[in-house]
């Protein structure tokens, strides 16, 4: 048998599950991104490929709201040059697959992310069936929590010393007090995350699960990993069947199927098997 059978054999299963689905909840985690070129912060090596200056530190210690007291030109630095890396990156082919799923379907579907890049909305999901679970980059609040205003970005334009992971542009500021500006992500430690946004986009999923309650809600899992396995266990309570995709951890429950390969390869394959019918 070859190395390509049992994959073969796992979408031939994934299309037959999709065909008779009357919902779609897609579950994305960090590795659907990475065949659009974003970075896999998998594991220190991948973080520090990605941020060399930040060698001998973990991800876990720099996305971490205290720096932005304690270093602002740093943390403004990091998470300033993914908010223009994720402004410019153009999502994969496999995006316009998933929604086209998405709508085709006899109910609507839902996104459940825990990525905070706006992929989705970048590819065309409507705003209002995505829940962003960490929040999203492309929105801001207060440091200092003077309001519970969340601003958009679009006004901010960091410019960035890479080499050392250091902002050069002005530091963005609180229109109301003047402040510091943080994004509204879900950090590490993060005591002072504004999740107003996040329970305005919990309240319409939950409105979706009643919608969909006893229907046949097929999952595509893409890239969830298990150190922070929520989209995964949230695609194994929702859903009749989990088609779980991903190269290294596609372990599955009873009722899921493993597809062992990156999320655009699954994706088009997937749609290829889809048409032939």
């Amino acid at each position: 048998m070859s190395a390509a059978d049992p994959i073969a054999h796992s979408i031939s299963q994934a299309a037959a599950e999709i065909r008779t689905a009357d919902s779609v909840l897609i579950g994305a985690g960090a590795g659907l991104g990475v065949d659009s070129g974003l970075p896999d912060f998998r594991g220190p090596e991948g973080f520090w490929r990605a941020y060399p200056a930040f060698q001998g530190m973990a991800f876990e210690e720099i996305s971490t709201p205290h720096w932005f007291d304690d270093h602002p030109e740093m943390a403004w630095g990091f998470f300033g040059h993914r908010l223009k890396l994720y402004r410019e990156t153009i999502p994969h082919s496999g995006f316009p697959f998933l929604l086209q799923l998405l709508r085709s379907c006899r109910l609507p579907g839902f996104v459940f992310t825990s990525n905070v890049d706006g992929q989705f909305q970048q590819a065309g999901f409507a705003q209002q069936h995505i829940l962003e679970q960490h929040g999203s980059i492309h929105f801001l609040q207060c440091h200092a929590g003077c309001s519970d205003r969340i601003l958009p970005a679009d006004h901010v334009h960091p410019q960035v010393d890479l080499q050392q992971v250091r902002l050069k542009s002005a530091l963005p500021r609180c229109p109301d007090c003047h402040s510091i500006l943080r994004p509204n992500i879900l950090m590490f430690g993060d005591f002072n995350w504004n999740p107003q946004r996040w329970h305005e986009q919990q309240a319409r999923y939950r409105e979706w699960r009643k919608q969909v309650r006893g229907a046949n809600v097929v999952a595509i899992e893409l890239g969830a990993g298990t150190a922070i396995p929520t989209v995964r266990f949230e695609c194994e309570q929702v859903a009749t069947k989990v088609i779980r995709i991903n190269p290294r951890d596609h372990q599955v429950p009873a009722h899921g199927i493993a597809v062992p390969c990156g999320a655009l390869q699954a994706l088009t394959l997937l749609e290829k098997e889809l048409r032939a019918g």
